[in-house]
């Protein structure tokens, strides 16, 4: 997909993954809608990208809410081409705790925002999708770019909860390209390490060192930029689909 003149829905646009995705939207000539539920941070991230830029409030694990930042989005730019889902949260609690047993509304909490939100933005995004004219030979209609996570497969002590909801989403992949297929619909999921995002620039040194230590090359955290150059490589190449892609300088998660 030529990214020129493409709609691109972005949730959690606002701010790390999501934010540099959006910005390298609008560089390539392209058009975004921020969803995030920080209304003044969308507000004034739309202002900063300019006049191909609008945002929306939108609190994932709400359906009326998507549904209505979808038709937003669709009125006011007259079509969806792409959606990229980055809004999710991350939260450590053992399955057994002190105070005994996961709370399951904490669990719950984490599934909705993470795998459940992803599919419901994703899924009202495609339907407004298959009523795009075909583009080029291929007759595509629409890119889809999940996040999830190496939590999916490599998931630390306390995080069961995240770790289910980012596989999840790495699941869902292929059965969804399967069913979007006759629409002209591709989707592809990332599934980044640690990355420098504003959680992790508050981290103190005793956090972040051990995570560092774990990836291979380059002995660093990622940047969101890397991020937003994968996305844009999901979206140009017409040949990636049904994929979950690890962006993580080679880490393996340790238990802890």
């Amino acid at each position: 997909m030529n990214i020129e003149n493409k709609v691109v829905v972005i949730t959690g646009g606002a701010s790390g993954l999501g934010l540099a995705t959006a910005q390298m939207v609008i560089e390539r000539g392209g058009k975004v809608a921020i969803f995030d539920l920080n209304e003044e941070l969308a507000a004034k991230t739309a202002a900063e990208l300019g006049s191909n830029a609008r945002a929306y409030t939108v609190n994932v694990t709400d359906d009326a809410s998507v549904q209505a930042a979808v038709d937003g989005a669709a009125d006011d730019f007259g079509a969806i081409h792409g959606n990229v889902n980055c809004a999710g949260i991350g939260a450590a609690a053992r399955t057994v705790g002190r105070e005994g047993a996961l709370d399951i509304k904490k669990f719950n909490f984490i599934v909705q925002v993470n795998l459940i939100g992803t599919f419901s933005t994703l899924s009202k995004c495609a339907a407004v999708m298959a009523k795009n004219d075909p583009i080029g030979e291929d007759e595509e209609r629409g890119v889809i770019i999940n996040t999830a996570s190496v939590a999916a497969f490599d998931g630390q002590i306390g995080q069961a909860a995240y770790s289910a909801s980012k596989a999840g989403v790495a699941g869902m992949t292929l059965p969804i390209a399967r069913d979007l297929s006759r629409n002209g619909i591709r989707i592809c999921t990332i599934a980044p390490g640690i990355f420098e995002t504003p959680m992790m620039a508050g981290a103190p040194d005793r956090v972040r060192d051990p995570l560092i230590e774990m990836v291979q090359f380059p002995n660093r955290l990622g940047n969101a930029n890397e991020f937003a150059l994968l996305s844009q490589q999901i979206m140009e190449n017409p040949y990636l689909n049904g994929e979950t892609i690890r962006l993580d300088g080679g880490i393996r998660m340790q238990p802890k």
